[in-house]
């Protein structure tokens, strides 16, 4: 851009959306669905005006293809622990929600929820 007041307006609303972005992208990571994947979103849409970001966005995606590759590599016994592992800690979030909100009306009165505690 050749107006450099455009041109630092439009890189400090890159950084805000970005930057918000990646904050929701945080706040889902404990939860089960796409937090890490939000953000990366919002690390590709801060990239695209900062080198640092740029560079971080080059770093994650390192990072994250050799791991892939170690656990291709390794054995199906480390991904099965590493899958349980997730599996429980994202049951755990979900148990600790419900607890904290309690169950809907219409979820039905059987003994597994007093067992867990949610009734």
């Amino acid at each position: 851009m050749s107006n450099p007041q455009t041109a630092f307006v439009y890189r400090w609303l890159v950084g805000c959306v970005g930057g918000t972005v990646i904050v929701i992208g945080l706040i889902l990571v404990p939860l089960p669905g796409p937090g890490w994947l939000i953000v990366f979103i919002g690390l590709a849409i801060i990239a695209s005006e900062f080198q640092w970001a740029q560079d971080l966005l080059l770093w994650g995606r390192a990072v994250l293809h050799r791991w892939t590759e170690w656990l291709r590599a390794s054995h199906w016994s480390v991904s099965l622990a590493i899958g349980s592992l997730t599996g429980a800690f994202v049951a755990g979030v979900v148990w600790l929600g419900l607890l904290m909100t309690g169950l809907p009306d219409w979820v039905p009165d059987w003994p597994v929820f007093r067992w867990l505690l949610l009734r």
